[in-house]
């Protein structure tokens, strides 16, 4: 491809020419297409724009601004872009009502599986790496790969996993348990989670890790390379490490998050 820069950080074989974003295409990608075609008709300009299709590839809009990874430092680790962060994860639930409200929604090609109730369609992986920001405001969200319907919690619960971070590697986390604990109430209170939401949080956390392992294994077993790879880095048994942080810090979290 002419002109191509391969974007790296992410997933592989993913290149941009010009303004266009050229993706593999995978077996749930018309429903993404659809999905991201009701977003943006829904007013939701942070997201990319379908294109078309180019042979085996998806042409996306490119989504324009900074982008961090962890270790979460400088503007992406900024109180401001934690609030922008939860503001957006809202607008873009909000604006999934009515495609998760569909009566066959859990029919359509999903890379995830869908979680009942279904309420809004979760972007599924709404962590730091996945966002662009213009200074330290988050302007831009990508990678759709992994939406799918869910209850809102699901996805904030995962959301504030990634953002918080209530991560154990110490090339992942940052700051202490209280000073994660209080970037997820933060994060909270921007999104506006209700206090049912709240009480329901690190339990959600624990699932979804759980949902996360248990598919990273499932991939693997049939030979995924990536998944095969990942593991082999050693994700997996951070996860696993992740649990049990939360598992034993969970009466702490959720006394804060509930203050």
């Amino acid at each position: 491809m002419q002109d191509a820069q391969e974007l790296t950080g992410g997933r592989e074989s993913i290149y941009r020419v010009g303004d266009s974003v050229y993706r593999p295409l995978q077996p749930w990608s018309s429903t993404i297409h659809n999905l991201l075609n009701h977003l943006r008709s829904a007013g939701l300009s942070e997201s990319p724009k379908f294109i078309g299709i180019d042979g085996d590839q998806e042409m996306l809009s490119f989504v324009a601004g900074d982008t961090y990874n962890y270790p979460l430092t400088n503007a992406i680790a900024s109180t401001e872009a934690l609030i922008s962060a939860a503001k957006l994860l809202r607008k873009i639930h909000d604006a999934s009502v009515v495609v998760a409200q569909q009566e066959n929604i859990s029919s359509f090609t999903w890379m995830l599986p869908p979680q009942e109730p279904y309420e809004v369609i979760c972007h599924g992986d709404f962590a730091p790496y996945n966002v662009a920001l213009t200074g330290n405001l988050v302007t831009g969200v990508f990678d759709f790969d992994t939406a799918h319907p869910a209850p809102r919690v699901w996805d904030l619960a995962y959301s504030l996993y990634c953002w918080a971070p209530f991560k154990t590697s110490s090339d992942d986390k940052l700051g202490t348990l209280e000073e994660q604990i209080s970037r997820a109430k933060l994060f909270c209170d921007s999104y506006g989670t209700s206090d049912d939401q709240k009480k329901q949080i690190p339990d959600f956390m624990i699932k979804r890790l759980n949902a996360l392992v248990n598919f990273m294994r499932q991939e693997a077993n049939k030979g995924n390379q990536q998944f095969c790879e990942n593991i082999d880095q050693g994700h997996l048994k951070s996860y696993l490490r992740d649990i049990e942080y939360i598992e034993s810090n969970k009466p702490k979290i959720l006394s804060r998050l509930c203050n």
